[in-house]
């Protein structure tokens, strides 16, 4: 597919001139990454994240808004809280930073892979991938600081998916055959995780993960793509699982957070995976 015509939110190739924007658009992603830290933790300890200040995990003294500016008060806090010197958690300020960089990335080269012309997917379509991308950065903080993927994040991964597919299909950009066929490909997927957990009884991967199958089998949306980035997905944390054992990091039989490498397949089978699948099938023919 080639790119658009006239790329959406006037992008250009300029970068010099637009470099003020690439940087409001890094602190913009970089306060969505303190308030995901915001609807996180306060998820973890039952709190309510719509109601309240924010306030020290230790000593819960309240944060003030010029000791709260992602990344920034954190170096110069100097990781510590401001009226109990207790040490700040890396994971905010690593949130920020992620978010804050996926923002950038959307901005400096996501928007241009978008080729779509039909109706307002030029606009819906790159939302649509950076909300993926801001909830794919909660499961992986959560999964690694907590061994847990929230529900509300493979909730709205699900809805906005299924949302997101149908506007393919009244648009044309997609067969509703095609459609019906993702449904039953992530069903299948969903169904395949959930016997391997109950058969392993939960020590393979938590059921998080098996939720998580189905709205990223969703994403992939054909058979070829998911077993490219389902197989990437176990490649990768087989790998670091190795590693981190002969670090002696981890014991043989301990748990490690499945999810983020379940994304980072996801994210490699969306960007290369057809090629991945043409080149395994001409090594088979071959």
């Amino acid at each position: 597919m080639g790119l658009l015509s006239s790329p959406p939110f006037g992008y250009t190739s300029d970068m010099t001139f637009f470099w003020p924007t690439a940087v409001l658009v890094f602190l913009l992603g970089s306060a969505v990454g303190s308030f995901l830290n915001v609807l996180i933790y306060r998820s973890w300890r039952g709190e309510d994240w719509m109601k309240g200040k924010s306030h020290c995990e230790t000593c819960g003294s309240a944060i003030t808004w010029y000791e709260n500016m992602p990344i920034i008060s954190y170096l110069w806090l100097r990781g510590h809280c401001a009226h109990c010197q207790a040490i700040i958690s890396p994971i905010h300020p690593t949130m920020e930073l992620m978010t804050g960089t996926l923002f950038l990335w959307w901005y400096m080269d996501g928007l241009p892979q978008f080729t779509t012309q039909a109706w307002i997917l030029p606009i819906v379509q790159p939302l649509f991938w950076l909300i993926v991308g801001v909830i794919a950065v909660a499961i992986i903080i959560s999964d690694l600081e907590q061994l847990v993927i929230p529900r509300w994040s493979i909730i709205w991964l699900t809805m906005l998916t299924l949302i997101y597919r149908i506007g393919l299909v009244v648009t044309g950009e997609m067969q509703a055959i095609d459609f019906w066929l993702a449904i039953v490909w992530a069903l299948l997927l969903g169904l395949s995780f959930f016997g391997l957990w109950w058969l392993t009884h939960g020590r393979g991967f938590g059921f998080g993960d098996v939720q998580l199958a189905f709205p990223l089998a969703l994403l992939l949306a054909s058979w070829q793509r998911i077993i490219v980035g389902i197989w990437l997905g176990f490649f990768s944390g087989a790998l670091v699982g190795v590693v981190l054992i002969l670090l002696k990091k981890k014991r043989f039989g301990q748990v490690i957070p499945f999810g983020p490498f379940l994304l980072l397949g996801t994210a490699l089978s969306l960007r290369w995976g057809w090629q991945l699948w043409d080149s395994y099938v001409r090594l088979i023919v071959e």
